[in-house]
């Protein structure tokens, strides 16, 4: 059912696994034509095409706030509780992510630094399709929050009555989201790029979605700045004979009930784990409520990998790049300096992606499909930008006036010296 390699550390690991990126680009004609027609009709477009595609009788995209505040009221008070712990913890991990900008004078009568100012409106997309990612709500608005954004605004598609269910509305006032609109896809993505009569235009869009929203993210980028183009979603465990094939299944099938093309893989130095894991995978699936869909993804686009180290291990990882990444070996401290690309690190036995996912307070936002190669997981820098300063006295530019003025002439860029040589 799922496919078995060996792997000795040398070669491309990604050309045996050969894995599918998940077609966004295929879906960006379609959703080409409905960025076009919200940034043209606004609030008609967009009631047209959530009409059609989510529920016929909408007449209102906004939440009305007092619905928000009933839902978060009105909750079972258990969820309300793991809900308000949750927003501690990743409010308390991102807390410490928060940077001041700096100043310093280089010399007499020059000063220069940098400042660091939040976004002024974002906007959070959370899906609705197959799993209301509610957890993705606390993970994308508490970083925003923490770094001062004036505004949030959230996006998410209604259910077929018009409703959002309570647990997410409840998330939604919990983290401080600002504003909320019954709408998802890509006409989610161009009502808050562009703005609409309802919908204010956002300065930054963040959030997961399927292969729609993924593209229409992609399209609108330069209108507005975006978290990442994300791909399908994905584990790797690193394992060696200390570790519970129990485990590593569970957390593989965890991964692989988001959706058919996620991809789970364990790399491991053990073959009676390997052969083990993959009993344990047949076994749990067996009563798996997600079972067609978890099924797919272990068949399609997972792996069990054996290797003869945990060297070649740490090799494939990093090729690879995973989004999660668990190190189930008897000392994972030892084991993660040789891990270079990976979004998230989960040690040890007792560390599952789920703790990652909706407790513990690092961001479950993460670098997909390779791309945490170059990039980091969501974090309040995501909602700053930084602007830099400088000022210097006249005494200050003529000592460096002769330098401007050589480098400038060296462009062929008369004007630039001239301003200069005008001050002086």
């Amino acid at each position: 059912m799922i496919k078995k390699l060996k792997y000795d550390g040398t070669g491309d690991i990604n050309a045996l696994l050969a894995r599918s990126g998940g077609g966004a680009e295929a879906a960006e004609s379609a959703v080409s034509e409905i960025l076009g027609a919200v940034r043209q009709n606004g609030d008609a477009a967009v009631l047209e095409y959530t009409r059609k595609f989510d529920c016929l009788s909408i007449d209102r995209l906004e939440v009305d706030r007092n619905e928000i505040e009933y839902a978060r009221d009105s909750i079972d008070p258990a969820l309300l509780v793991s809900l308000k712990k949750a927003k501690d913890n990743i409010w308390a991990y991102h807390e410490k992510q928060k940077r001041t900008g700096y100043l310093y004078e280089k010399q007499h009568g020059v000063v220069m630094g940098q400042r660091i100012t939040p976004l002024e409106r974002v906007g959070v997309y959370i899906p609705g399709g197959t799993a209301r990612l509610t957890s993705s709500v606390l993970m994308n608005a508490i970083p925003a929050k923490i770094a001062g954004v004036d505004e949030i605004i959230m996006a998410t598609p209604p259910d077929g009555n018009g409703t959002i269910p309570p647990a997410c509305l409840a998330a939604a006032a919990i983290a401080g989201v600002n504003r909320v609109f019954k709408i998802g896809g890509a006409q989610a993505i161009a009502a808050l790029a562009y703005g609409t009569q309802s919908v204010p235009r956002v300065d930054k869009i963040v959030g997961p979605g399927n292969i729609y929203v993924t593209a229409a993210k992609k399209l609108v980028y330069g209108t507005v700045d975006i978290d990442m183009i994300a791909g399908p979603s994905e584990i790797l465990i690193i394992a060696d004979e200390t570790a519970d094939a129990r485990f590593a299944a569970a957390d593989m099938l965890g991964q692989a009930e988001h959706d058919p093309l996620s991809a789970s893989f364990l790399i491991t130095t053990s073959e009676k784990l390997a052969a083990e894991t993959e009993a344990e995978l047949e076994r749990q699936l067996e009563t798996l409520p997600r079972r067609d869909i978890a099924a797919r993804a272990i068949r399609d686009n997972s792996a069990i990998i054996i290797t003869d180290s945990l060297e070649a291990a740490a090799r494939a990882c990093n090729a690879i790049a995973p989004e999660h990444l668990e190190l189930c070996a008897a000392d994972p401290w030892a084991l993660m300096p040789l891990i270079r690309n990976a979004g998230s690190i989960f040690l040890g036995h007792y560390a599952p992606e789920a703790l990652g996912d909706y407790f513990a307070g690092p961001n479950h936002t993460l670098p997909t499909f390779g791309t945490a190669r170059f990039s980091s997981p969501l974090g309040v820098d995501d909602f700053c930008k930084k602007t830099s300063f400088l000022y210097y006295d006249r005494g200050a530019l003529k000592a460096a006036a002769a330098d401007i003025t050589r480098l400038a002439r060296c462009e062929e860029l008369e004007a630039h010296a001239r301003s200069v040589e005008t001050r002086l």
